[in-house]
């Protein structure tokens, strides 16, 4: 089947040839019918098989009627991230180019004052992220009153960044009579939740099963140490010997550990970018851009990347950390083997990681093949000076107990026996209290604070640590009661008739 028998208008299947694909995909195929019947569909397809498109196209034509009013768009798009939402801009300037077609894009990092004015205009489609939306509607900057077409794209993902609460108060800021699209790869409680809430007898168009892999994938699971310096060296090893490697992202599961990873690659001389949530918006964009043109091979991301950036040729994901979700690892390796195009993904899995490994497979209902041959890794110059840094780090981490203790053990261990033994035997015969020569007696009259003021005139007690108790040390010798003091030394009157 071709576009030309989906009822596409004409402006966008010259828009679509132009771009040079001439057969829908297997979700467009099947929603952009629906679409365009005015009918809410839920779609359900894996990762890269073309779901943008699947709404833009029939909105395209849709919105060719009509005029849109001032802050107060006709659709409304919402995506989980700033790159999602760049990214679906770029499909309507792409298929839309023929078309006086206004598209506004309200995100993070831009400033109110331009996004105001695009508002002002009058927008017929409105793309956005839950936040910065909310943040326009509470000013009275926009009004959801106009919106007759919703789509909440990459649903599932808008579940793990605690965005549902947010959507269920954008749903309701929209006309009852809206119609709706949802798509998303995977099928949580949750989710299946909101669809039965807020759409009304939706099409199903499941392309694929939920959370399945692409076929055009070959997965691979590379075990390593626990330590954090041989799983750097150990991709380190794995991206010089990769075959076809063309361009790769390598995911982290957090911010520190996308800057750490970052950092040793280029130490490395590895030409690589970073890209994660805490970055300024022009420096993600102009990682993507870098990463887009072939001008930075590499790019570590965290899961910001993960879901539905359009970066066709990407040959090799790497899994630095394993997902802690089982559905993320379906997006991380989703960028990859994308529009029929084989890729390659590797998984870096620790001992820690079992756990979740067992997860991803059940839920991708196969099992990933460990890689073959020998994957010892030996610490470089580079990661030697960095590993006392580290094990300093987690001694602190654990209250500075255990290992340090164990290390004074150790270092006791390596003496000789011989030589403990004589240690041994010495302490024993020591006696219990060595003998100093007699001090002289003092009178009793004196107070015994002011002789010790007066034997030590130089002490001077610490400020803030009490002073540690002292033994008395005497002489042992029977007859001399020198050590005494006064008042145990005058004779005692035994009771009368003792």
């Amino acid at each position: 089947m071709s576009f030309s028998n989906l009822g596409l208008s004409e402006k966008v299947l010259a828009a679509v040839a132009a771009t040079g694909y001439t057969t829908p995909t297997p979700i467009q195929e099947q929603a952009i019918p629906h679409v365009l019947a005015r009918k809410d569909v839920l779609g359900i397809a894996q990762t890269g098989t073309g779901k943008t498109a699947a709404f833009v196209l029939p909105m395209l034509t849709i919105l060719e009627k009509g005029r849109a009013r001032a802050r107060m768009p006709r659709t409304l798009i919402l995506e989980p991230t700033r790159e999602l939402a760049a990214q679906v801009k770029e499909n309507f300037d792409r298929y839309g180019a023929g078309q006086k077609l206004n598209v506004a894009l309200l995100i993070g990092g831009v400033s109110f004052g331009d996004q105001d004015a695009k508002l002002t205009r009058g927008v017929d489609v409105l793309i956005a992220t839950p936040g910065r939306l909310l943040d326009h509607t509470e000013r009275g900057g926009l009004l959801l009153t106009g919106v007759e077409l919703l789509v909440i794209d990459e649903a599932d993902r808008m579940l793990d960044m605690g965005f549902i609460p947010d959507i269920e108060r954008i749903c309701k800021l929209v006309p009852f009579t809206r119609q709706t699209l949802f798509f998303t790869a995977t099928m949580p409680p949750e989710i299946r939740r909101i669809t039965e809430a807020f759409l009304h007898n939706p099409q199903k168009v499941e392309v694929s099963k939920p959370a399945t892999t692409a076929v055009t994938v070959t997965q691979v699971q590379v075990p390593a140490g626990r330590e954090a310096h041989e799983k750097r060296e150990l991709l380190r090893r794995l991206l010089r010997e990769a075959k076809d490697l063309k361009n790769a992202i390598i995911f982290c599961n957090r911010k520190r550990e996308v800057a750490i990873v970052h950092k040793s690659l280029q130490k490395h001389g590895f030409s690589v970018g970073a890209l994660h949530g805490d970055m300024d918006q022009s420096a993600r964009t102009a990682a993507l851009e870098q990463f887009r043109k072939g001008e930075l091979p590499l790019l570590v991301a965290s899961d910001v990347a993960a879901r539905g950036l359009d970066i066709p040729e990407v040959s090799h994901v790497f899994n630095f950390d394993v997902p802690h979700h089982a559905d993320d690892y379906v997006h991380r390796i989703g960028r990859t083997g994308r529009a029929g195009r084989t890729g390659t993904a590797i998984s870096i899995v620790t001992p820690l990681d079992q756990k979740s490994m067992v997860a991803i497979e059940k839920l991708i209902g196969q099992s990933i093949p460990r890689a073959e041959g020998n994957y010892d890794v030996h610490t470089e110059a580079g990661d030697a000076a960095e590993r006392p840094r580290e094990q300093h780090g987690r001694e602190r981490s654990r209250g500075g107990r255990g290992k340090p203790q164990r290390g004074r053990d150790r270092e006791r261990s390596h003496e000789p026996r011989e030589a403990r033994g004589e240690a041994r035997h010495a302490a024993e015969a020591r006696p219990a209290r060595e003998a100093r020569p007699p001090r002289e007696a003092r009178p009793s009259s004196e107070p015994r604070h002011g002789a010790r003021q007066q034997a030590n005139p130089s002490h001077v007690p610490s400020i803030g640590r009490p002073e540690p108790r002292r033994q008395r040390e005497v002489d042992t010798e029977p007859g001399d009661h020198s050590h005494l003091p006064a008042f145990l030394l005058r004779p005692v009157r035994s009771p009368a008739g003792a």
